[in-house]
């Protein structure tokens, strides 16, 4: 038979972790309150996790004659607070201590200067209670020291009255905003004594209902009399339970915490961060591969490529002329200009600085600028509208603030956006101007036909000079009738003319296939461009979102 175990919740560390990553994340994108925020719980929860964790610090927190301070003497067993008509009686807190060993450290933290040793309990042992300031004081700095402590201490608990218990500014600045701090609040319906019996009933009932209203289910709400002594028994077992058990202090910690993460969550825009991500996933899935080909072919477009695919068949076969033209006439061809030459493109002639280029270019070298034209205002406004159409199909299903960093991240890097283009046509237009073999080959032929010409004419030359002179003839050697002179003169000139027109159509077939190679070469290089400027900083926020909503979750998990 197997046993089934609890499945144990994340600790408090991890927890703490988590937090901190999902303000480190959303630094810059949320507002700096909530980031902060989220931040001071941290370091806040840092600190308490140091100090003494034997001691359990509850608060007596309440309005102006809401009773405090009596019942923090009648706790305590000792008349140590000041009780009185005038208002405000309580101006700074002060503690009553039941085995007080240890705890110097974390009253220096909470900064109360009055300690006092309270009755000795073993029950109540650890116990720190704090008295502090009424919270509507008409005093400033005396809110301003209950809102302090309200945000440290391990335990509250709220005293109220009957006649001000349904107080709009305790529940809705308080009680209201403690919701998620169930675990680590009480409320104290105090001077029960002033009432008939059967009202106190129905007062206890109202305050119930107000503090479900409120989001507070299952509150202890007990009512006390501090000058009868009515419900101090039931107090003392409580704050004694909760004592024993020295589990507040995380309880408390916990639920700042999950506080923080729910603030976190509320200030980026959503609820539901996870059904958000799907949603956002989902987006990116249908409609990247769309996406990207538009921004590929927009910048394509406003980097001039397919004039660089022009200029690449058509240098492509200027080159071929004059490396494999006939040698009588290929002289003129140098004097037309090379459509590469004018872009600035790749490895111009001479031949060997291609191969030059393209070892600079593995090696790490820098390629200079291209003198393609700059692209014309319907062209940028194309690429401007290919960017925001990448963010906004990027950010469907995200909350507001993370919908417009993605927006900005496409945007991020546009200013460069222009010379990583040029660069990359430079670089991928390197191969372009590579020589194929077979010029050589023909070049070699072309100049042995041409030599044979030479040669056939000089032949013929020389016959022609001992005819003048009336020199004997040497032997000649004929082809049928004709002499092999004028055979190799003619058809040297016709096979440098049929090798020259051969080599203009295998130039011509290998310019088109070197257009279509340097096109693809092209689209892919801007294509990663594109990907390196504008793609990869939006998958990076969106990413950053992710690990967000992540950090988020973790942050909330319960134990």
């Amino acid at each position: 038979m197997k046993l089934l175990r609890r499945k144990e919740g994340p600790s408090l560390d991890s927890r703490l972790a988590a937090l901190l990553e999902a303000a480190s994340l959303g630094e810059g994108r949320l507002a700096e309150q909530a980031v902060s925020s989220a931040r001071s719980v941290a370091e806040r929860a840092g600190v308490r996790r140091s100090l003494s964790l034997d001691h359990t610090v509850a608060a007596l927190a309440g309005a102006t004659g809401s009773g405090k301070s009596s019942l923090y003497n009648a706790l305590a067993g000792e008349d140590l607070a000041t009780v009185g008509v005038t208002r405000p009686t309580t101006s700074t807190a002060q503690a009553a201590l039941w085995d007080g060993q240890g705890s110097g450290p974390l009253l220096d933290w909470l900064e109360i200067p009055q300690r006092h040793a309270a009755a000795s309990t073993s029950d109540m042992s650890g116990l720190v209670l704090l008295d502090l300031p009424d919270h509507d004081s008409i005093r400033l700095s005396h809110r301003l020291e209950v809102d302090r402590l309200v945000e440290m201490v391990d335990l509250l608990v709220w005293v109220v009255d009957p006649q001000k218990y349904a107080d709009a500014a305790l529940h809705e600045r308080y009680l209201r905003p403690l919701a998620g701090h169930r675990d680590v609040t009480v409320v104290v319906l105090n001077q029960v004594d002033r009432l008939p019996p059967q009202a106190v009933d129905r007062c206890v009932r109202d305050l119930r209902r107000l503090l479900d209203d409120d989001g507070l289910e299952g509150v202890p709400v007990l009512a006390v009399s501090a000058r009868t002594g009515t419900g101090l028994a039931e107090l003392r077992s409580l704050l004694a339970d909760r004592v024993a058990h020295r589990k507040a202090w995380s309880a408390r910690l916990a639920a700042d915490i999950t506080a923080a993460a729910d603030h976190l969550t509320t200030y980026s825009g959503g609820s539901d961060a996870d059904a958000a991500g799907r949603r956002a996933e989902s987006g990116r899935g249908k409609r990247a591969a769309e996406r990207d080909r538009a921004l590929t072919v927009a910048l394509s477009e406003a980097a001039g490529v397919p004039l660089v695919v022009e200029a690449v068949a058509k240098g492509h076969r200027h080159r071929a002329i004059v490396a494999t033209g006939w040698p009588v006439t290929r002289w003129a061809r140098r004097f037309r200009p090379d459509p590469l030459r004018r872009l600035r493109i790749g490895g111009i002639a001479p031949a060997g600085r291609a191969s030059r280029e393209l070892r600079g270019r593995q090696a790490g070298e820098v390629v200079g600028r291209t003198s393609v034209p700059a692209a014309s205002a319907v062209q940028r406004a194309q690429v401007e509208t290919a960017i925001r159409d990448v963010g906004e199909s990027a950010v469907e299903g995200l909350p507001g603030p993370w919908a417009a960093a993605v927006r900005q991240a496409a945007r991020s890097r546009s200013e460069d956006l222009a010379d990583a283009v040029d660069r990359a046509v430079a670089t991928a237009s390197i191969d372009a101007t590579r020589r194929p073999r077979w010029w050589r080959a023909v070049n070699v032929l072309q100049w042995l036909v041409f030599a044979g010409m030479a040669a056939a004419a000089l032949w013929l030359g020389v016959l022609f000079g001992m005819d003048y002179l009336r020199l004997p003839q040497p032997p000649l050697p004929t082809v049928g009738d004709v002499p092999w002179p004028t055979v190799l003169l003619v058809g040297g000139a016709l096979a440098g003319v049929v090798i020259a027109m051969l080599s203009r159509l295998v130039a011509w077939a290998g310019g088109r296939r070197r257009a279509r190679r340097t096109a693809r070469a092209l689209r892919a290089a801007i294509g990663q461009v594109g990907k390196e400027q504008v793609l990869d900083p939006v998958e990076e926020e969106l990413d950053r979102y992710a690990r967000f909503t992540d950090a988020l979750n973790r942050a909330r998990a319960r134990a």
